[in-house]
């Protein structure tokens, strides 16, 4: 975990691959938990430390967590994450290329809750929901390609769903059709950025987090420099 950004009332953390942030079956130390812990310690705060989880981000998946450290910013926060005023970018890598080297992908997305994975779905399910992104292949190496991902919807396995749909499953993720894990068990697929007005004092925030300190992922951020 690495603070990136934090004032009053929000802090942004990247967090590894691995690092969970909710408590699960696993009972492994949580995000939320360290993020505490580093505010009781920094600010000598008594007692229990506030904190307000604004959004998730899969275990496997690097990258940005924006955090509430205040009731007000919290409830602000949850407001912009379901009206959009947050905007979200990944970075993914594949091994496939798309038809298109930019484009728009939409599709009716279905979460499986006994198989926590999501399957493309019909307009006409009753259960399934509308999931846009935008996409850019930023940069290809030998065997690899640099993916640009615009959130426009945040559904369950969005990315990894609809990448793996048009045959270009994220480097790693063996859930969606990738043949090898990578040797972290994570996934090649980064929050990389966030922009967002801030919820109390109304100035704009961007905030970039560092790619994972891995070999590929340097490779293609030393090549976009």
């Amino acid at each position: 975990m690495q603070v990136i950004y934090e004032d009053n009332h929000i802090i942004i953390v990247s967090k590894t691959v691995n690092e969970i942030v909710q408590g699960d079956k696993t009972g492994d130390q949580t995000l939320i938990d360290k993020v505490k812990k580093y505010i009781k310690e920094k600010y000598n705060k008594p007692g229990e430390v506030f904190l307000g989880l604004t959004h998730r981000l899969d275990r496997p998946t690097s990258g940005i967590v924006i955090f509430a450290r205040t009731s007000k910013a919290l409830s602000r926060l949850n407001a912009m994450f379901r009206d959009g005023g947050i905007h979200k970018t990944y970075w993914a890598i594949t091994s496939n290329r798309p038809k298109e080297d930019e484009g728009t992908l939409e599709n009716f997305l279905k979460k499986n809750e006994k198989l926590n994975k999501s399957f493309i779905a019909k307009e006409t399910d009753k259960e399934a929901k509308k999931a846009i992104l935008n996409y850019k292949i930023l940069s290809v190496s030998d065997r690899y390609y640099l993916w640009e991902i615009n959130l426009l919807t945040g559904r369950h396995h969005q990315i990894r769903c609809q990448l793996a749909n048009i045959g270009c499953p994220v480097k790693g993720d063996l859930k969606y059709g990738y043949p090898r894990s990578n040797p972290d068990g994570g996934l090649s697929l980064h929050a990389r950025k966030v922009e967002f007005i801030h919820p109390v004092s109304k100035k704009e925030i961007s905030v970039t987090a560092e790619v994972p300190n891995d070999k590929l992922w340097k490779f293609f951020e030393g090549d976009l420099k």
